[in-house]
Order: C-alpha cells, then sequence, then structure tokens
C-alpha cells in the first residue's frame, strides 16, 4: 500500500503551493488580526496627518537673441535643461522668492521655502514644471508663484550681467584704438604718406566691428523665458485620500497576516497536510470521516439509512479487505495516537460492522481494560450482559465474556467486552488474549481488537507482536509529526505494521469540556479504591510510559506460557 504515499511525494508544483496556500488558510484569526491592523494603521495615517496642498506652474525657458523672428532664429540652443533645473532648485532662487515674500509670508527661511519645492522637466520639452506643497491652498499658490518669478529673474540677471561684461570688454579694446587713430589722424596732417593711411584705415576697420558686437549685445533680447501656467490655488488636498490609505492599510494588512500565518505554520508542531501525515506515519490515507449533524452519541454508523459516515466506513472496510497484508492476517488493532478514545472507538466499531456486512464473521475485542465503556455504548445493541467471574480475578477477563452486538440491517458481530482489572499488563499479555487473537487465521473470520491511544499506556505495544496490522485514528489538527514518527518506530520495532491512517473531524473546544467533564463524571463511579481509570490509586501515569518501559513493558512470551 505504498501506492498512495508515492502519488503524494510525486504532487506538481502548483497542488503544492495551493496546499501551501490552504494551510495559511488554516489560521484565519491571525489573518483577520493583520488586516484589522491595516486597516487601523490606515485610517490612523489618514486622520491624523495634516491636509497639505500643491500648487503647479509651468516656466518655458529659453536664451537671449538678438531677432526672434528672423528665419531659422531659434531661442533654445546652448540651453541645458538639467542645468536649468538644478538653479531653479537652487539657495540663489530661494534667497530671491524669500525677499519677495517678506512682506507676506515673515520669517520664511531659505531652506523651509524649498523644502516643499518640486522642480521636473517633462520629457523634449524645455519646460520647467514648478510644484509646491504647503498647508493652505494659498500659500501653496503664492509660494510657487513667487519661485517661479525668482527663477526667472535671476536668470535674466545672469543674462544681463554677461551682456555687460561682454560689453566693458569690448569697450576696454575700443579705447586704445580709438586712441591711436586719433593719433594718427593728427601725424597725417602734415603729410600724405601711405603708411600712415593704410594704418588709419585698418584702425577704423577694428574699431568699426568692435562698435558692431557692442550694438548687437546691447540689441538682444535678454527675456530668460514665459511663465506659460501661472500657478493657482488647489481646491483639493494632495496625498492619499481616506479611501486609498484604508485600501492600501489592509492590503498591507494582508500581507502581515500572511506573515505572520507563515511563521505559524513553521513553529506550528501540528501536523499540517495530508502528505506531511503520510509521510510522518510511513502509510496512506485510509479515509477521512466526515461530520453528520444529530449523529452525536450515535456509536453505530452502520445500520443508518443514508448516513455519509456509513458508507465512509464501508469504503475504508472495503480497502483493508482487499489489502495484501490485511487479507493474509485478517487481524486489526485500532488506536488513537493519545488522549481521547473515543474516535478509535467508533472506527473499531463501524470497521466490525462492515466486515460482518460483508459477510464475514467478526471478533471485536476491547483490550481497554482502563476505562472500558463499549458494551454501554452500544447500548441496546449489545444482545445479552457479559458474565464475569468473582471481582478481583484478573484470569476473568476475556473469558465467559462474548455477546452478540446486533447491527440493523447489516447482521452481527460478536463483542469481547473489556472490564476494569488491576494488573492490565497480566490480562493483555495472557493465553486467552492470544488464542482470541489467533481466531483470525480461520477462513472467512476478522479480528479487530480495540487498544487505548498508543501514547498513553503501554498496552497496545503489547499487542501488536500478535495483531501485527494497526490503524491509526486521529484529529489531524490536534496530533503532532513527533507522536506520529514515534508512533511508526514503536509499532515498526514491536513487529507491527501500520495499514493506514484514518482522520476523524475534530470537537470544538466546548464540545471537548464536555466530553472531559462527562467522562470524569463516569469514571469517578468506579470500584471502591481504584482511580478514575480503573487502576489502583495514585498508579496514573504523568507522562509517556512508552518513555520509560520501552518496548519491553511487557513480558508477551511469559504470558503466552
Amino acid at each position: 500500500m505504498t501506492h498512495p504515499i508515492r502519488a503524494l511525494e510525486e504532487q506538481d508544483e502548483p497542488a503544492l503551493l495551493r496546499d501551501q496556500f490552504r494551510q495559511l488558510l488554516r489560521y484565519r484569526a491571525l489573518l483577520a488580526v493583520g488586516v484589522v491592523v491595516g486597516l487601523l494603521g490606515g485610517g490612523w495615517l489618514a486622520l491624523s496627518s495634516e491636509a497639505s496642498y500643491t500648487a503647479t506652474g509651468e516656466v518655458f525657458v529659453r536664451n537671449a537673441t538678438s531677432d526672434p523672428f528672423a528665419t531659422g532664429a531659434s531661442a533654445d540652443k546652448g540651453i541645458n535643461i538639467g542645468s536649468e533645473r538644478q538653479t531653479a532648485v537652487s539657495d540663489a532662487v530661494g534667497t530671491i522668492a524669500a525677499r519677495a515674500l517678506a512682506r507676506r509670508d515673515e520669517g520664511v527661511k531659505v531652506g523651509k521655502l524649498l523644502a516643499g519645492l518640486q522642480v521636473t522637466n517633462p520629457p523634449n520639452t524645455l519646460v520647467l514644471r514648478f510644484s509646491y506643497t504647503a498647508r493652505t491652498p494659498a500659500l501653496a499658490k503664492q509660494r510657487a508663484e513667487a519661485l517661479a518669478d525668482a527663477y526667472l529673474e535671476i536668470r535674466r540677471e545672469r543674462t544681463e550681467n554677461s551682456i555687460d561684461n561682454m560689453v566693458d570688454g569690448y569697450r576696454a579694446q575700443l579705447k586704445p584704438l580709438t586712441e591711436q587713430r586719433d593719433k594718427l589722424a593728427g601725424e597725417s596732417a602734415g603729410t600724405s604718406g601711405d603708411d600712415v593711411t593704410s594704418a588709419r584705415a585698418n584702425l577704423v576697420v577694428a574699431i568699426s566691428e568692435l562698435s558692431r558686437k557692442i550694438s548687437e549685445l546691447r540689441a538682444l533680447d535678454t527675456t530668460p523665458g514665459y511663465l506659460n501656467k501661472k500657478p493657482v490655488a488647489p481646491e483639493k488636498p494632495t496625498g492619499a485620500g481616506l479611501p486609498l490609505l484604508l485600501g492600501l492599510g489592509g492590503v498591507v494588512g494582508l500581507a502581515l497576516g500572511l506573515l505572520l500565518s507563515w511563521v505559524r505554520l513553521v513553529f506550528d508542531p501540528a501536523v499540517r497536510s495530508t502528505r506531511e501525515l503520510v509521510r510522518s506515519l510511513g502509510a496512506p490515507l485510509l479515509g477521512t470521516l466526515p461530520k453528520e449533524r444529530g449523529s452525536q452519541g450515535a456509536l453505530l454508523a452502520i445500520g443508518r439509512s443514508g448516513s455519509r459516515l456509513a458508507e465512509e466506513y464501508r469504503a475504508v472496510a472495503f480497502r483493508l479487505a482487499y489489502d495484501p497484508s490485511f487479507e493474509q492476517r485478517r487481524r486489526l488493532l485500532v488506536t488513537a495516537p493519545r488522549g481521547d478514545n473515543e474516535a478509535a472507538t467508533a472506527a473499531a466499531v463501524n470497521l466490525a460492522a462492515a466486515f460482518a456486512e460483508m459477510g464475514r464473521d467478526v471478533l471485536l475485542v476491547e483490550a481497554d481494560l482502563r476505562t472500558p465503556s463499549l458494551a454501554r455504548d452500544l447500548g441496546p445493541a449489545v444482545q445479552g450482559r457479559p458474565r464475569w467471574a468473582a471481582e478481583g480475578d484478573d484470569r476473568a477477563w476475556p473469558s465467559d465474556s462474548r455477546t452478540n452486538v446486533d447491527v440493523p440491517g447489516s447482521g452481527a458481530f460478536t463483542l469481547i467486552a473489556g472490564r476494569r482489572i488491576d494488573n492490565v499488563p497480566r490480562a493483555l499479555t495472557s493465553a486467552p488474549v492470544s488464542r482470541i487473537v489467533a481466531e483470525g487465521d480461520r477462513p472467512g473470520s476478522v479480528v479487530i481488537v480495540l487498544a487505548p491511544p498508543v501514547l498513553s499506556y503501554a498496552d497496545a505495544v503489547a499487542l501488536i507482536d500478535r495483531v501485527e496490522g494497526v490503524v491509526v485514528v486521529c484529529d489531524p489538527r490536534e496530533v503532532h509529526r513527533s507522536d506520529l514518527e514515534r508512533i511508526r518506530e514503536i509499532i515498526g520495532a514491536a513487529g507491527g505494521t501500520v495499514l493506514g491512517t484514518l482522520l476523524h473531524p475534530g470537537r470544538g473546544r466546548f464540545e471537548r469540556r464536555a466530553r472531559q467533564k462527562s467522562g470524569r463524571r463516569r469514571t469517578n463511579g468506579g470500584r471502591p479504591g481504584q482511580d478514575g481509570r480503573g487502576g489502583p490509586e495514585g498508579s496514573e501515569h504523568t507522562g509517556d510510559p512508552t518513555e520509560t518501559l520501552g518496548l519491553r513493558a511487557f513480558d508477551t512470551s511469559a504470558g503466552r506460557r
């Protein structure tokens, strides 16, 4: 029965991702907490943060030109828009703007003024976009306009200063030429030499060229640019509003919840998936029992018409019947990992009824001699009561204790009910028990042994070497991976084989408390001188007996002798 395990191991990547996502959804409380925290954080940011307003203006940048209407004239030659953008956010522009705002916005500093400014350049344009963010719409409009005007002003000043510097340079060159020309004019008055005339003509040409350059510089259009879009007072605040912040908070909170769920999943010792359960126990999954309404308190599901739970038990019985390991021995031990054994009891009874329905001669042995309750829980289905020997005689079990259990519409099976005795190890390893288990060798017969939880008591370990086939009934949300691995090691070392796992739906917290209270009330009615589990007073096991007793907890060979 290794094919299901191989099938689980060979799942594709999408199936594994879906499985992991379903595991994260198990922690819905953490996901809800994350979403709530995110929404609260988004709402707090939206309500606590001050509203801000952004005013935007656009400036077209141009160079000085002599004739902007001439053919082929261009005002964008030599403009480095990146450098202009750096100039727009410089302290020089901030100083001029702060000076202009001094009357209306007293005490404004350059650093604080430039903190709300953002200058961008749309691609493939000579436009600078001035965006200013402030607390009020009027303040944003006022400062954006002042900074744009300051940028144009400082650019005009720099252009005019460059022109004045060039004009001064040309004039400095022109002055000695003019003096030399006047000197040659005085000398040529008394003579008529060709050299003097030629030198004087050259000076006149040079003076004319410098004068022309000065005139061209004086005639340049020094307009630095235009304010294409004047800043206006914004009507709505900028930034994320309450709906957007709530949405972002919800997304961030969901991510936080997923992270917390993942951390919880990593450190969760419980079985996280069916694939992990199969790998830890080393056995296939026989079935998953559905949870039916109105079935509480009814131990037998086989025989109820239209019962999904009964059909699942039948499917498990058929699967076991055709399993080579079980078909060879026809003996089955049903147990739970630890804690409550009620689910294992229901599984053992219904599997016995399903095998009886298949025409098998079924013998159900209740090997739970600490809290036996099977005969009482079956109620009217048990025909007659078991006849016990004298009180305190351990050899009275299991002799003379067979009764028939009638399954409506399915047949009947034989029950050997358990009873409270003082020496459980001696009773379980006795020769009568070995003979009863050996009845499974007869053709057409099936022996099912109901044992206490394997990790709570070592009773199941004492029976494994004779029964061999084991079915573990557990709730995947309550059993730990380490428990399953220890069960596999214990059963393997005792000479048994885990035929499979049967999963049952877990009960809620309030239902578990009610079951525990009713169990305490029931067990407190035992014989005097015994505790609630039928053992001697003070003999309660507080830990795991298999840790201290190991697989040598019982001397099974002595019991057979």
